[in-house]
């Protein structure tokens, strides 16, 4: 199992998420922040503001992955 933050993962907070994939990480932050924006989280809705900006640049967010898929495999095992 390896953990990152939300903040890690383009969030705006440091609720931990543990999994054993980058996939299962990705999907536990984007559940995440649906929770948060249900809540109207003032800071969360910046976070999806900003990657909504990001995801209309196809290779920006492809970078983007690329370098949150590295962190995480980067990670030692807890």
């Amino acid at each position: 199992m390896k953990t990152m933050t939300c903040r890690q993962l383009g969030g705006a907070c440091d609720l931990e998420f543990s999994a054993k994939t980058f996939e299962e990480i990705a999907e536990m932050s984007k559940k995440h922040g649906a929770e948060m924006l249900a809540k109207s989280d003032k800071d969360h809705l910046k976070a999806m503001e900003n990657m909504r900006i990001l995801m209309q640049n196809p290779e920006a967010l492809q970078a983007w992955f690329k370098n949150k898929r590295t962190e995480f495999e980067s990670l030692i095992e807890n």
